[in-house]
């Protein structure tokens, strides 16, 4: 990443908002801290498991990819608006309680192309997933 121009407001906008969705309000997603370059979040692991039991790999995906969506939408704003593209995960560990924190950090912040990788852990810092994300930025209409 050479030259970085995050916009302070766009970050505080779309942080005082604290609106990564309808699906993540549901899954009970809380937005910590937001710019393009990092972000944070957490997730309850209750409400998001799968019939096993443990927190189900779609719920990290989207953990991840509400985070970095939103980060890549502080670098796009106020001229575009970012889409993803695409998300790859690989999980690591599992949990079946307590919460899940996501750190997100950018890996490239482009003129049309954003990558974050988003690295999501438990309650004892212990890495359980790694997710990346693609967002293509483009024009607002």
């Amino acid at each position: 990443m050479s030259e970085i121009k995050t916009s302070p407001a766009a970050a505080a906008l779309l942080a005082e908002r604290k609106d990564l969705g309808a699906l993540a309000t549901k899954m009970g997603i809380q937005l910590l801290e937001l710019s393009a370059e990092h972000a944070l979040a957490t997730m309850p692991v209750e409400g998001n498991t799968q019939p096993v039991g443990i927190l189900h790999g779609g719920a990290h995906v989207v953990l991840a990819e509400s985070l970095g969506s939103m980060a890549a939408n502080v670098w796009a704003y106020p001229d575009k608006l970012a889409v993803g593209i695409e998300v790859n995960a690989s999980h690591t560990r599992s949990v079946a309680s307590g919460v899940v924190t996501a750190t997100c950090t950018a890996m490239n912040l482009g003129k049309s192309l954003t990558l974050h990788e988003i690295v999501i852990t438990d309650d004892q810092g212990r890495r359980l997933s790694t997710v990346r994300i693609t967002n293509f930025l483009k024009e607002r209409s």
